[in-house]
């Protein structure tokens, strides 16, 4: 026996292209629309941005099932599944990602509908539930506070100086710092915890400040 007939043999025997019955392909997508509605509600709960787009979070419910289908399918024969890989192979996803998050919850719907799809239901359903616990764990971690740039226009050193104390123990990190005749723009990136944003106007009663603009800035802080 040649090692092309051994391979051949072993792929057939294995089951892994035997026919997809009703139950199966019932059951399949069943699933995978039972986690793609999770992942869906999932998204619309933990979104921290700021424009929420429902036509993304419908697409990661159609996304799991038409993984999943495209996976029962090459389940039924070994050659639509060749043929599947290569038509797979041109498809591109031009679409600009703007979070990073949004890529974690793609690769989640699409990891989900091949597990459903394989009938690897036990698998989809214990990676959900880790999934589930470990976005609560991280969401509540950076909902403690938030990332601001503060703006600030001041005409003396000395009140540069009183801009400074006025942070006290918050962590702050100076971005830039512009010196113009008689005016000077300071930016700063800070961490403020609990929205707590009283600190905008103390600075703003300092003498020679004359202005101070917060924005909120949507990084990642890390300390």
């Amino acid at each position: 026996m040649s090692v092309q007939d051994f391979i051949k043999n072993s792929i057939l025997e294995s089951g892994m292209f035997d026919g997809a019955t009703a139950i199966n392909i019932f059951l399949g997508l069943l699933t995978a629309l039972i986690l793609g509605a999770i992942i869906y509600f999932v998204y619309s709960k933990f979104y921290v941005g700021v424009i929420y787009s429902r036509s993304f979070a419908v697409t990661l419910v159609g996304m799991t099932l038409l993984t999943s289908m495209v996976t029962l399918a090459i389940s039924t024969n070994i050659v639509i599944s060749l043929g599947m890989v290569g038509a797979l192979s041109i498809v591109r996803f031009r679409t600009a990602v703007k979070d990073p998050m949004d890529l974690l919850y793609l690769f989640w719907s699409i990891t989900s509908g091949i597990t459903a799809g394989a009938r690897m239901y036990l698998l989809a359903i214990v990676t959900a539930v880790i999934m589930i616990l470990m976005i609560c764990l991280f969401y509540h971690k950076q909902q403690r506070g938030r990332i601001y740039i503060a703006v600030i226009h001041y005409l003396t050193d000395d009140a540069g100086d009183n801009i400074i104390k006025a942070l006290g123990k918050m962590k702050y990190f100076v971005k830039s710092k512009t010196v113009r005749k008689g005016k000077t723009e300071i930016a700063i990136e800070l961490y403020c915890r609990k929205n707590d944003t009283h600190f905008l106007e103390v600075i703003r009663e300092i003498e020679g400040v004359e202005d101070a603009t917060l924005i909120q800035y949507n990084g990642e802080y890390h300390g």
